[in-house]
């Protein structure tokens, strides 16, 4: 049985089709990610997931209890990590946590939230009213009250964004442990750099549809494997090395004379660098890469409506 099984999710906002029939599942202690640029459905997709939004058409099953038919079962055993921050300023981290346990009708859970608040540095906060935190202390705290209920199942949505090094460190920490103890944890980051570090396998999503879906380490090799970035003083690239070149708008100080090319193997660099001189290319900078996530997630994003064999 999945951790999270989604089944041709659509979700319609007046004349903004935010989900266009989203299929993928998750399995039971796996460490998943859900990237995609602004606006491509992620928040939408997980608020039909937490019960906050209703799907159009489709299904959504969290460790078999349908979020709609079988909702109070189905949200016992997910917990939400939400993007904005939203807080009740008229109580303490402590009461926070405490109340939030009495939802899930959890009593003497004091343990477990010292434990809580412990890992993620909010001992010394547990009696200041949520009012006087920083953002970041905030941001905490939300962790926490979605960790409460010692959910099987935890949903982490931009959970590091606009905060401190020592708390993506902290809480990377502490979800690492909680994945190896057997939780499940799908992350939605623009931080692609913790996506490729932490995540076993990563869906991407483009205008509300599944456009990549594949283990991290496929989805690096199938898509960028090793490059050769290169930088002309005069001359332009081969015609015959245009079919290797990849998107180089989100490099710095971009220009016509710059290229980055894939490779097959490290054998090929020679062979293109002899064409590229005997077309009189001048090398000005020449350097052999290793391609990462985020040169994935941009030649995904700007690829054809769906990957053939991956959504």
């Amino acid at each position: 049985m999945p951790a999270i099984e989604i089944r041709n999710v659509k979700k319609r906002y007046k004349e903004l089709q935010a989900l266009k029939g989203v299929s993928f599942t998750v399995e039971e202690g796996e460490f998943f990610g859900l990237l995609g640029p602004n606006g491509a459905g992620k928040t939408t997709l997980i608020s039909c997931l937490a019960g906050l939004a209703r799907a159009d058409e489709g299904s959504i099953t969290v460790r078999g209890h349908d979020v709609v038919g079988d909702y109070r079962n189905a949200r016992r055993n997910l917990g939400v990590v939400p993007q904005e921050l939203v807080f009740d300023p008229f109580f303490t981290v402590r009461e926070t946590l405490r109340i939030q346990s009495g939802y899930f009708g959890l009593r003497n859970n004091d343990a477990w939230i010292d434990e809580i608040m412990a890992n993620l540095d909010l001992t010394e906060k547990a009696d200041v009213n949520m009012r006087a935190l920083s953002g970041g202390m905030k941001r905490r705290v939300l962790v926490a009250q979605a960790l409460v209920h010692r959910p099987p199942v935890i949903v982490l949505d931009e959970p590091t964004a606009g905060v401190d090094v020592e708390l993506r460190q902290t809480l990377w920490k502490f979800i690492a442990r909680l994945n190896r103890e057997g939780h499940t944890i799908v992350l939605t980051t623009h931080y692609l750099e913790e996506a490729q570090e932490l995540c076993d396998r990563i869906a991407m999503l483009r205008r509300g549809e599944v456009v990549a879906l594949e283990r991290t380490s496929t989805l690096l090799q199938r898509f960028a494997g090793t490059q050769l970035f290169v930088r002309f003083s005069e001359g332009v690239l081969p015609t015959e090395l245009r079919a290797l070149e990849v998107d180089t708008s989100n490099l710095p100080n971009g220009g016509e004379r710059q290229h980055l090319l894939r490779l097959a193997s490290y054998d090929e660099v020679e062979r293109i660098l002899s064409l590229c001189r005997a077309n009189g290319c001048k090398l000005e900078e020449v350097e052999v890469r290793k391609a990462d996530l985020e040169d994935v997630f941009v030649q995904v994003m700007n690829g054809p409506e769906v990957i053939e064999g991956l959504a």
